[in-house]
This record gives structure tokens, sequence and C-alpha cells, in this order.
């Protein structure tokens, strides 16, 4: 049975803390002090954010990835006086994520760098607060397999999964069809571009591709947003999540991202979750559940609104949300030679080395040159991952189209 809310503070450990997820987690937990107590922040290269967010919020520990962030943070932290313990590296990642003292980890670290800490909060049978898709469409088997050995709870933060979870009976995890469901239908605003002919996407440029028109994002994610690969992610995710098929997965554009998914079910019912397009919402329902708290998040004015619209994805311009769910039909290894492939070109489109039209180019082609192995053990994952990043890397540099 789902358990409730501890009088007592509930320790937390945010991986990720400097990015948008870890920054509205945090807005949330100031809201709630008697609730909950920050053991652990971590962050990247962001030393004066996290240096700011430790002075704030005094967690025990601190962890920098990069060795020479982190030195630079224990120097300032000492400086001003505080009692923060600084590590570093993967290891450092992993350690505050399995924490006695901690009950909670939000894993918000983007792409697959947060594969293991995510999976060693669950081998340490914590709350994960799962935000870190590709957590799942790296290691799907392995991640939902370790949750269920360790005792672990899985609870989604994506806005997408968040509320297909609220949509869905206590008892889901029966299997969807022992449930009554149908379908899930994902929603997707369609990013910045679902308008824009072919013509226009060819000269995109990094600005343009991260304003999103409904969420504020890191520059990765708004991207693949733009592509709607963001949504591939989301529905190879789903797919672990509910235990389900792509097939029984069907991706809607609604522009005003208010509708954050639906289920359907066997008698004709189609249940929503509506919002406010605001990641606060989502936060401070998996830290609660399966009670509500106040998030900040102020209501949703239906007469504001005043219309709600869908339409079907078109492959054609989003050529990355076929290739997700190829990925995910194909199976092994094969999401994520997909995922390592997205990130590469992502960043090089960042860069300004990569026409946004070439990205799924660089993706599709990648997944040719890659054999694919069953995703048993995590050393195949991430051999086929460096091989994808690899493959991807000489692909840019020959300049694809």
């Amino acid at each position: 049975m789902p358990h409730e809310i501890p009088h007592g503070p509930v320790g937390v450990t945010v991986l990720g803390a400097t990015g948008s997820i870890g920054v509205n987690t945090l807005d949330v937990i100031a809201r709630h002090p008697d609730i909950y107590r920050v053991v652990a922040l971590t962050g990247n290269q962001q030393v004066e954010r996290l240096l700011e967010q430790c002075l704030r919020f005094a967690p025990e520990f601190a962890v920098c990835a990069d060795a020479d962030a982190a030195q630079r943070l224990a120097a300032a932290l000492k400086q001003a006086g505080a009692k923060t313990r600084v590590l570093s590296g993967m290891g450092g990642l992993e350690e505050v994520a399995g924490l006695p003292q901690v009950d909670q980890v939000m894993a918000a670290i983007v792409g697959a760098a947060g594969l293991y800490p995510a999976l060693a909060a669950a081998r340490a049978g914590k709350r994960v607060l799962l935000a870190n898709k590709e957590a799942l469409v790296m290691a799907g088997q392995i991640f939902i397999d370790e949750v269920r050995r360790h005792g672990a709870e899985l609870l989604p933060i994506d806005s997408e999964h968040n509320a297909i979870f609220q949509c869905l009976p206590v008892d889901f995890a029966d299997g969807l069809e022992e449930v009554g469901v149908r379908r899930i239908l994902l929603t997707a605003s369609g990013g910045p571009f679902r308008d824009a002919s072919l013509g226009e996407l060819a000269h995109v440029t990094p600005a343009q591709a991260c304003a999103h028109p409904n969420w504020r994002m890191g520059r990765k994610i708004s991207v693949d947003s733009a592509t709607m690969m963001n949504k591939g992610l989301e529905l190879i995710e789903a797919c672990w999540l509910f235990d389900t098929s792509p097939e029984r997965i069907q991706v809607v554009i609604h522009p005003q991202s208010v509708i954050h998914s639906l289920v359907e079910y066997v008698d004709g019912s189609v249940l929503a979750q509506l919002g406010n397009p605001d990641m606060r919402t989502p936060i401070a329902h998996a830290m609660a559940w399966p009670q509500r708290m106040a998030s900040g998040v102020g209501s949703l004015d239906l007469f504001d609104i005043a219309r709600l619209d869908f339409a079907e994805p078109d492959l054609g311009r989003f050529p990355c949300l076929r290739l997700a769910c190829e990925a995910m039909r194909a199976g092994g290894t094969a999401p994520a030679i997909l995922n390592a492939a997205n990130e590469i070109a992502v960043q090089a489109f960042l860069d300004e080395r990569l026409p946004f039209t070439a990205i799924p180019a660089v993706i599709e082609k990648t997944l040719e040159k890659t054999t694919r192995h069953e995703a048993s053990e995590l050393e195949v994952i991430m051999s086929d991952d460096r091989l994808a990043r690899s493959a991807a890397e000489q692909l840019v540099a020959e300049g694809i189209s």
C-alpha cells in the first residue's frame, strides 16, 4: 500500500539541482520546510548557482560531476563558513543517491550521465522521482528490475507520464488490460516549429529551437522538443513505466499544453489530467503522493484558454518520433543507440556544427551503422552507447545533411 508523508522531515537528494527541474524541486521544498530536508545537491559546472543553493538549503553534501568545479565549490563554501561536504565524479553522485538519511531522490541529471546515480537510488530502495527519461530509454528492463528487487518506488516527473500515472488506477501494475485500459494518449505541444514548412526548418538556429512556446527548459531538452525526439523518448519511457507497447500509445499534438496526457478505457471513458504548464505540479504530486500539497502553481483559467486543439503528428516533419518508435520495437540496445546519437547530434547543432534538419539523419545513420545487442547487462548497453557516439561524431564531422 502507498505510504503517507511522515510527520518528521523527509530527506531529499536532488540530482541535477542547477537545472530547471532541480530549481523547481527546491522551490517546492522551500514551501514545505516542516516536511522536507535537503540532504544533498548535485550539479555539473554551474558552481555559482550550486553555491547559492547550498548556502540557502545547507545540505550535508554537494557533488559536482566535474572535479575542478568541485574544488571551486569547496573553496567557496569554506570561505562562507558552510559545513557542506563536497564530493565529485560519478562515485559522489551514486553515494548521495543512496545515503541512509535520504528518503527521496529527484533524478534530474540530463542525458545518459543520469543513469548510474538513478540506478543507485533504486538499488538503495528510495522513492525515485524520475525526471531523467534516458535511464529508462537506455536500460529500461534493468532499471525496472532493480526497482522491484530492492523495493524502491518509481514515480514519474515528466508532466506527461505524471499525468498518465494520475489517470490510472492504483493497481495498474497488474497490467493495463486487467484494469480496463484501452490506450494511452501522450500529448505533445509540437514545439516551436509545429507549423513550419520543411524549407523553413532547414534554416532554424539554436536560439529559435530553444524558444519553446509553453515551457521553460534547458537547451538540450528544448531542441528535443523542437525535433519531437523528446516525445519519442517519452514514448519509450511510457512503455517501461506502464508495461505496454508502442502500439497502445497515441501521440497527440496539443499546442496549449494544458492537457498533459490522457488514458482511454474500454468502456469509452477518457480521463485527462489538466493544469498550467508548470513543472512544480508533477514534482509536488510525486513528492507528496498519495497525498496532495501546494506547489505554488496558480489555478487553471479555462475561460482564458477558451479552446483546446488537437492534431496528429506529421512524421515527415518530425522523423525523430518515427525513429524512436522503430527503436523501441527493435528492442535491445536500439533505444540506447538512438539516445546516444541524439545527444551527439543535438550538441553539434547547438555548437552550430550541424543543421537542424540533419539531426534525424545523424540518428538514422547511426542506428544503421551500430550493431544492436540484447540489453541484458549495463556493460553491453554502455559499450553500444560509446560506439554510437563515435559513429555519430564521425557523421557530424563528415558533414551529413
